[in-house]
């Protein structure tokens, strides 16, 4: 039959966090007051002088393609803000600029993986991380934690998960959903083992300037070798409130970064030009205050949620979620009826108390909620109070 669509694509969840995204969208666009705490989206604006260096490209005519992994001056840039903040050595043809972190992520998947290689992939993990590895024809090996572990994999359970078939390991730290931010001393830990083995280790610090109270360290900066086995993935989304711009990179061994470039000059060639010099006087342009904010943030939802009945939340390091356990929720029933998953959990609060929010079933954590502290502290004020009413109501 020559019509129908390719069975990749037949194969491919949807991301969780869009869907519920557009049915608050639709819910709003009707008049219901919702609020939205399922996106990792900063409520902040863009820092006004990336805004006003892109006005100037449009104004002096920058609308035209750039190189492939980005024009000099932000690779450059790049460059520098990993030797004097992170004291990692790389030069410009290391770094490849892509569309957003997410594009980042998925040209290292293509880069690296055959058919059937394993990704060893920590759960609660990011909802696109398993669809991406399945998409470059990789097979997640998901590797489970909990509360008891801090959401983090050991040693141990890390050398459980090597097989023959690994190639990778996919590190998000901090981490989307959970927060946990692996410690010097756990990525040294970690490193011991994965230096008795040959695969690459893929770190995602897009959340790195979110920590809170604790020290966050690249895993590349362990020693030489792990430098050059770690494909470093960070972006401009988060800690410059850059969603909208799509601007992420990733440096690496340069054979890896060359190999990216050529599949991104088949896909989506350049990034925006316009973005790129954006993000070239976003370096600059970071506001401390802005990780402030988040931590009195987390600091007040932390506090709100510990006088809660039947939710269990440990303390997160890092980003801006915090990831409650609603184990004791399933299978009480909310005014006649019954909660028997998170998801049913999900959709009850956003249906009778307008709260959207994600289920962690798409984490790989059936039995927790993820909540985004990225919203005014107004509307944070009174999600919390919808919630804790709601509750009151569950028996």
């Amino acid at each position: 039959m020559a019509f129908g669509l390719s069975d990749r694509i037949k194969a491919i969840a949807p991301s969780p966090t869009l869907a519920i995204d557009a049915k608050t969208k639709e819910l709003v666009a009707q008049g219901v007051d919702i609020i939205n705490l399922s996106v990792g989206e900063p409520d902040f604006g863009t820092p006004e002088p990336a805004a006003q260096a892109a006005i100037e490209a449009i104004k002096q005519g920058f609308t035209k393609y750039t190189a492939v992994p980005g024009i000099n001056d932000l690779r450059k840039a790049i460059a520098k803000k990993l030797k004097d903040e992170n004291g990692l050595d790389y030069e410009m043809d290391d770094i490849i600029v892509s569309n957003g972190a997410k594009h980042s992520l998925y040209n290292a998947f293509m880069a690296i993986l055959n058919p059937g290689d394993e990704v060893i992939l920590p759960a609660p993990y990011w909802v696109s991380y398993p669809e991406m590895i399945r998409l470059a024809e990789g097979e997640p090996v998901v590797i489970a934690t909990d509360e008891s572990t801090g959401f983090k994999i050991t040693p141990e359970m890390l050398k459980q998960a090597i097989t023959p078939k690994t190639k990778a390991l996919l590190l998000n730290s901090p981490s989307n959903p959970t927060g946990a931010v692996y410690s010097p001393e756990d990525l040294k830990a970690l490193a011991e083992v994965m230096e008795q083995h040959e695969f690459y280790v893929i770190s995602d610090e897009i959340y790195e300037k979110m920590v809170y109270g604790v020290e966050q360290m690249s895993i590349a900066s362990v020693s030489e070798a792990m430098k050059k086995r770690t494909i470093l993935v960070n972006g401009f989304s988060k800690a410059f409130a850059m969603t909208g711009w799509r601007v992420g990179y990733i440096a690496a061994d340069r054979a890896i970064v060359k190999a990216m470039t050529s599949f991104q000059s088949q896909t989506t060639s350049n990034p925006a030009s316009i973005s790129q010099k954006a993000a070239l006087k976003a370096l600059d342009a970071f506001d401390p205050n802005v990780i402030e904010a988040f931590r009195k943030r987390l600091d007040y939802v932390m506090k709100r949620l510990e006088e809660m009945p039947l939710i269990k939340c440990i303390r997160p390091q890092g980003a801006f979620y915090v990831f409650p356990n609603v184990a004791d929720i399933i299978g009480k029933s909310y005014k006649g009826t019954k909660i028997d998953s998170a998801n049913t959990f999900a959709t009850l609060l956003l249906e009778k108390a307008n709260i959207a929010l994600v289920p962690g079933e798409g984490f790989g954590a059936p039995n927790n909620i993820r909540i985004s502290y990225a919203v005014s502290d107004e509307n944070l004020a009174k999600a919390m109070d919808r919630l804790e009413g709601f509750l009151k109501e569950v028996e």
